[in-house]
């Protein structure tokens, strides 16, 4: 039998196991280039980052005993008002195919409506074209340049989605 998928809020010992997903994503898509969280140091310290900002929250998926994705939004600098970013949804390859992204999604969106957001942004790079389609699906639209300073000059797709009743996809 196969064992339940379980999300909860980070916790300071999931940063490694976080870092490690982010990380190996990112190369296996060849992605790790300069300019994105692969070279990012709060890569490395995302529970301190997420427990010290208001407005934001990151959620940890869990298979059996391992951790295997997670997401969350943040209020990044210089975003406009009501808006806050979609940061770091990565999953592992154990994690992919299953759910496991839309139900992060899911989580996300309602946390950010929950905390007062009305539009969530993403920024993303053609190489992780495996998640523009969900993206898609909980109807994100493209922008023509980048919003606020996240500083991952590396992204170069950007989205948006205004927070609506319904958070979950078309």
């Amino acid at each position: 039998m196969s064992q339940p998928l379980q999300i909860r809020t980070i916790q300071p010992g999931d940063n490694a196991a976080l870092a490690t997903i982010i990380r190996d994503t990112l190369a296996e898509f060849r992605a790790n280039k300069p300019g994105t969280v692969y070279f990012d140091p709060t890569t490395d310290r995302l529970f301190d980052i997420f427990a010290s900002a208001a407005g934001s929250v990151y959620y940890v998926a869990i298979l059996g005993d391992d951790i295997v994705g997670g997401a969350g939004i943040y209020p990044t600098d210089g975003l406009p008002d009501g808006t806050c970013e979609l940061v770091k949804l990565y999953l592992s390859p154990a994690a992919r195919g299953k759910g496991t992204g839309k139900l992060l999604m899911e989580k996300c969106l309602s946390a950010a409506k929950e905390l007062g957001y009305k539009r969530v942004y993403l920024e993303t790079m053609p190489e992780l074209n495996i998640a523009i389609p969900m993206y898609e699906k909980f109807g994100f639209t493209y922008l023509p340049a980048a919003q606020g300073n996240s500083g991952h000059t590396g992204c170069d797709v950007w989205m948006i989605k205004e927070l609506t009743e319904d958070t979950k996809p078309a």
